[in-house]
């Protein structure tokens, strides 16, 4: 299994959500709308990187449109690979926090 971090699920997650539309705004944008994080355009693009790298994502550059400025969008794929291992990362979550959640909502409260 391939270990993925917080912010790397929060990532692939939006990919998923996002679709055919996933480049690094809209993911940002998603996360924030979804979970009230905020995430920096830099630490969206460091992370699709390393995901890119490890062959969990894959990126193509979208069409210039014409009277736009600066790069053409980069847009991003789940693969396969990347799939699994979300899969993989979010059962684990799920086996490990099974029957504890009432516990952890008792503990939350505590003084």
């Amino acid at each position: 299994m391939s270990y993925l971090g917080e912010f790397e699920q929060l990532i692939l997650f939006a990919v998923v959500e996002l679709g055919d539309n996933a480049y690094g705004g809209a993911i940002r944008q998603c996360i924030e709308e979804r979970t009230g994080r905020t995430a920096s355009s830099g630490a969206i693009y460091t992370a699709l990187g390393r995901l890119a790298d490890r062959g969990m994502v894959n990126a193509r550059v979208g069409a210039t449109t014409a009277g736009q400025v600066g790069r053409p969008r980069k847009y991003y794929r789940l693969e396969p690979t990347g799939a699994r291992a979300l899969q993989e990362t979010y059962s684990t979550i799920q086996a490990m926090a099974g029957g504890l959640l009432a516990q952890l909502d008792k503990l939350a409260q505590e003084r």
